[in-house]
């Protein structure tokens, strides 16, 4: 029987990541995506980042809900071979909608796991999908009597992105993904600053694709700086020192 190359492999891999991204529905990711090759060492271990992402996204149905979050968060990260990582980060949130709503310090925790594949000395590529769940409901007062929730809110997110070595240890990476958000959105009657009436609204981010790109930069022994920026319907940035056991 011929043996099942790397790229075989990778190709089911890929396959079987963007399935989970199709189906899943009770997740939402945050934070960054990183780098595709873990910082684990090569024979198999741990890792542990602390982070942070100011994040920014639309959502419909109806008129458009503009989202600002900032996001920090620690991170545990289990790779081996320079080939796949799994890791699950527990943060805070806050949120702001619009300039009308804004509630801080809500919970969130993440699940998130990575291949990747060697195409030469210098060059690779990867996939990766995360995802994420606020623990918490996020709720405002705006004026007397006047209240505004988001529950359930959530998103996963899937990509591909080839990655080069750089002088100095630096990795460069780069690639586009899919992302999917939905939340409730609860209105007391009397508020009509978002543009929607009393009641109960489900809602969806605007754009379902993507693209990304960060450095993965070696500081001291055992330390790495992650920087990134990620650009759907609009922009956002964040960074993540990491420290390799």
């Amino acid at each position: 029987m011929k043996k099942t190359s790397w790229r075989q492999y990778f190709t089911i891999v890929v396959s079987g990541l963007c399935a989970l991204c199709l189906i899943s529905a009770d997740v939402q990711a945050a934070g960054l995506f990183g780098a595709p090759q873990t910082v684990s060492r090569e024979a198999g271990g741990l890792n542990t980042a602390i982070g942070y992402r100011y994040h920014e996204e639309t959502y419909e149905k109806g008129p458009d809900l503009r989202f600002k979050q900032n996001e920090i968060y620690s991170q545990a990260s289990y790779g081996v071979r320079n080939t796949w990582e799994i890791y699950g980060r527990v943060g805070i949130s806050d949120l702001n909608i619009a300039d009308v709503f804004r509630e801080n310090e809500t919970v969130f925790t993440t699940l998130g796991g990575k291949a990747f594949c060697p195409i030469s000395e210098k060059i690779g590529i990867g996939a990766f999908i995360q995802g994420t769940y606020y623990l918490n409901d996020f709720t405002d007062q705006v004026g007397r009597g006047k209240k505004i929730k988001v529950q359930d809110l959530w998103d996963v997110n899937a990509g591909i992105a080839l990655q080069t070595a750089l002088p100095c240890g630096t990795k460069l990476y780069a690639g586009p993904y899919l992302y999917y958000s939905e939340a409730e959105l609860w209105l007391s009657s009397g508020v009509s600053d978002l543009g929607y009436t009393a009641g109960k609204f489900s809602i969806h981010n605007k754009l379902n694709a993507g693209g990304f790109a960060g450095l993965d930069i070696p500081l001291a022994k055992g330390f790495r700086l992650n920087v990134e920026g990620q650009y759907a319907d609009r922009f956002s940035a964040g960074a993540a020192v990491s420290y390799t056991y």
